[in-house]
């Protein structure tokens, strides 16, 4: 019976995702997931560091800079008793205001 149940919740995994928000321009990345993680950063495309968001509402993660940001940009965020996950180039170059992008990552 426990390995039943341990399927049934295995196969309810939900896929996440990344909305581009509303306050997003070149100088801004605001990023809406779909499920509760508990750190999102990012890197720039040909960039060496990882850059944290702030969490300015509930699943909701902004970032502003003072310079161009340069996209593709890859995602690494931290998912409850799931550990860190990375996704390369998810966010592309010319992202737009209120586009959704999959990660290919299920939780």
């Amino acid at each position: 019976m426990p390995l039943a149940a341990l399927l049934v919740v295995g196969s309810c995994a939900t896929e996440v995702t990344f909305k581009v928000g509303e306050g997003s321009s070149g100088k801004s990345l605001e990023l809406v997931t779909n499920v509760a993680i508990s750190e999102v950063e990012i890197k720039e495309k040909g960039g060496k560091d990882w850059v944290a968001l702030k969490e300015s509402s509930t699943n909701t993660w902004s970032l502003k800079s003072e310079a161009a940001l340069k996209g593709p940009f890859s995602v690494r965020f931290l998912v409850k008793n799931c550990g860190y996950r990375v996704v390369d180039d998810v966010i592309p170059k010319s992202f737009t205001a209120g586009s959704e992008y999959k990660s290919g990552i299920n939780v």
